[in-house]
């Protein structure tokens, strides 16, 4: 038997994977910057879904061996129930890809990240619904702020946020189907960009011998437009490392930075940031850290 781990051993890696936690969600809430600098070169929203589905293959299957997983891969591909549950999950995020790269290229990062707000606390109400999860009053008032807070965005638009909605629905639609899904986080991920590659590739072939797209018509943006890759690939792999280690507590309050760059990112650019609209993200911001603290006590009770 080994040792177990020191104080400060523990606390090292705590430490380790908190600062990986951090990284995570940075590179998801800046990539946002990587799809508008393509978009300014001349690339579509649909050319940078298609080259994302297909660099983000060769990466989930470098993640599989690097984790020794190729044996386990190679079993998803035998079950068939499990392969349908795949492509419907990859359906699903292929939609959530293609709506956000075209939201963040179209003057919407805004509503993008209330999207990425509301997800957490509508799996909390699904999961309440559908799988009679408890939830006690602080998760009931996240909720309920956070539907305050697509009201009040309503309003400050004059039409419902379906970007946000729809957006989160996708997330929320990916979650449940990998609930069913008996397979190990990054088999199943790869089998999805295998399910995306496919349609990606031949979009970005057929783009390319039309004349049409960025890709292979200079090496800046060629070489750019290869990030979108590791820029999908590597925060989900640095996800599920760092989910393994740290408490759910601070897992779910790191899950609100990435839309929080978002949030920043937006406001930069110049989006419109009414009084109005400005009410609607501290609604769902005081949801988002009701959400946080119910998750801290709930940690420190299965802890006692």
């Amino acid at each position: 038997m080994t040792a177990p781990a020191s104080g400060e051993g523990a606390f090292a890696a705590t430490r380790q994977a908190l600062w990986a936690g951090i990284l995570c969600n940075l590179l998801w809430g800046g990539a946002p910057l990587l799809f508008m600098a393509l978009g300014r070169a001349g690339a579509t929203p649909w050319e940078i879904v298609g080259q994302r589905a297909m660099w983000s293959a060769p990466w989930a299957l470098a993640l599989v061996l690097a984790a020794g997983q190729g044996r386990q891969a190679l079993g998803v591909l035998r079950q068939p129930r499990t392969l349908a549950l795949l492509l419907l999950s990859a359906a699903s995020i292929a939609t959530g890809w293609g709506l956000y790269v075209w939201s963040v290229n179209n003057g919407h990062i805004l509503e993008s990240s209330l999207g990425y707000y509301i997800n957490p606390l509508m799996n909390m109400a699904a999961g309440a619904v559908l799988f009679r999860e408890r939830i006690g009053r602080i998760g009931w008032a996240a909720i309920a702020l956070a539907v305050m807070g697509v009201a009040v965005q309503t309003l400050a638009l004059g039409r419902l946020p379906l970007i946000s909605l729809v957006l989160a629905t996708t997330f929320w639609v990916y979650g449940l189907i990998r609930r069913q899904v008996a397979v190990d986080a990054q088999s199943g991920l790869l089998v999805e960009c295998l399910f995306m590659a496919g349609p990606g590739l031949a979009y970005v072939i057929w783009l390319y011998l039309s004349g049409g797209g960025v890709f292979g018509h200079g090496l800046g943006v060629s070489l750019l437009m290869t990030l979108v890759g590791p820029v999908t690939v590597v925060p989900l792999a640095l996800f599920s490392w760092t989910a393994r280690r740290l408490p759910f507590a601070i897992l779910g309050f790191l899950q609100f930075l990435s839309p929080t760059v978002g949030f920043a990112l937006g406001a930069y650019m110049g989006e419109p940031l009414t009084p109005l609209r400005l009410l609607s993200f501290a609604f769902i911001w005081a949801g988002a850290l009701a959400f946080a603290y119910g998750a801290w006590r709930a940690s420190k009770r299965a802890m006692t």
